[in-house]
């Protein structure tokens, strides 16, 4: 089943606990604390792998964690490291992070990491110093980053052949390459796009087949908003029409219906190289149509052939080759969302607001050391304390007019505040 849309949620692995321990050996003199550091916290990655052709097995499985960090051992034995976690992804997969655009991977094996994971606690032998040489302070280990993932496949391809149903685009796919396409005489037989490498020549390139273009594509009608964002890397167009009329339609009239429905989805598809073609040529009366076709478009080239008997198939790959030589008008790249650059905004180490009665303080430093902190240890919360004062928490709750026996939170912790 082809999927080009799946939604995701990560979690990187917590960083490990670390470890409060003594070296206390006969006949050893200072042994002193030896509590070693916890392990870092797996990162989770996404990799692009050019064997996957879709984000299928992501949309049964929303929910993806690394391995957290192991703790900290005596003997200042530091905590094995979490695992690193690496999702496949097709070739061409645009990452959005926490609803903006994070990354392009259009490359086989380009990789990208997308949630760190937490760093591992210090043990105590960390914490000694010339003033306090057996500290019995540790910290937990920092919890890894979490992120909502959305994915969104868009095919890598040379060029894309787009038409109305039945215009006979996968049997043009079929007939060029080593595409499989299901091919039958009715409306939308193709539901998902098909790739095919097409060797001309010695030159290889790739060829989608993109289904549901109707009138109205663009607004979501039919299956056509769905995939027309797959022909946006193409570099060639392949307009086909059926020469026929298929169900007594006329052949120019649904020229334009194509024609519209890609100008309105995107400014830059009809820009693009698009090689008009003629198809089903061998069927009865195709003469006829191709006359009435001509007079409307007087000033266009186009090339004729009929994908089911392979003639003028052969015109059509030179005239392909030779426009994917030619220069765009514009860079491609710029119709593809550009990934922001990252900018660096200072922000104040912890903002506080009220909440039903309750002071609470936010930002990323202060969270996170309440929740790398082990309260059970009378050292570890004095060192918090002292360090909450430094940051000039204290004066800010007061200047807020926090009373003592006031209810402070921070993080999952909620306390009565003291001077």
């Amino acid at each position: 089943m082809f999927i080009d849309k799946a939604n995701i949620f990560l979690t990187a692995g917590r960083g490990g606990d670390g470890c409060i321990s003594f070296r206390r050996e006969a006949g050893v003199p200072y042994g002193g604390p030896n509590g070693g550091n916890g392990g870092k916290g797996g990162n989770i990655y996404f990799e692009a792998d050019p064997h996957k052709t879709t984000l299928l097995d992501l949309s049964y499985r929303p929910k993806f964690k690394a391995d957290d960090g192991q703790k900290g051992q005596p003997s200042d034995k530091y905590g094995k490291y979490g695992k690193d976690l690496i999702i496949k992804v097709p070739a061409g997969t645009l990452v959005f992070k926490n609803g903006g655009l994070f990354a392009d991977l259009k490359t086989a094996g380009e990789k990208i990491l997308a949630a760190k994971g937490g760093r591992g606690g210090r043990g105590n032998a960390s914490f000694k110093t010339a003033k306090n040489t057996a500290p019995r302070i540790a910290e937990n280990g920092e919890p890894g980053e979490t992120a909502e993932i959305n994915l969104e496949l868009r095919l890598i391809a040379d060029v894309g052949f787009v038409g109305l149903p039945n215009a006979g685009k996968s049997t043009l796919l079929a007939k060029i390459s080593a595409a499989k396409p299901k091919i039958a005489d009715y409306p939308f037989t193709t539901l998902a796009p098909n790739l095919g490498v097409v060797d001309y020549k010695g030159r290889h390139f790739t060829a989608a087949d993109i289904p549901g273009i109707i009138e109205g594509a663009h607004e979501g009608k039919g299956l056509g908003l769905e995939f027309l964002r797959h022909i946006r890397r193409t570099k060639v167009l392949i307009h086909l029409i059926d020469v026929s009329g298929f169900d007594e339609s006329d052949p120019y009239e649904n020229y334009k219906t194509i024609n519209n429905e890609l100008k309105k989805y995107s400014k830059y598809l009809a820009k693009k190289h698009i090689i008009i073609v003629l198809n089903k040529i061998d069927l009865p009366d195709s003469q006829k149509h191709i006359k009435a076709f001509k007079k409307h478009l007087k000033t266009k080239k186009f090339i004729m052939i009929s994908a089911a008997t392979g003639e003028g198939v052969d015109k059509l790959l030179a005239e392909t080759v030779k426009m994917l030589d030619k220069p765009l008008k514009f860079n491609a790249e710029e119709e593809i969302e550009v990934v922001p650059v990252k900018k660096y905004v200072y922000e104040p180490e912890f903002k506080i607001h009220m909440e039903d009665g309750v002071f609470v303080v936010t930002g990323k430093k202060v969270e996170t050391l309440t929740e790398m902190t082990k309260f059970s240890e009378e050292d570890a919360l004095r060192r918090y304390q002292n360090i909450l004062k430094k940051m000039g928490l204290e004066d800010e709750l007061e200047r807020m007019g926090c009373k003592p026996g006031d209810l402070v939170r921070i993080g999952g912790l909620e306390f009565e505040y003291e001077k």
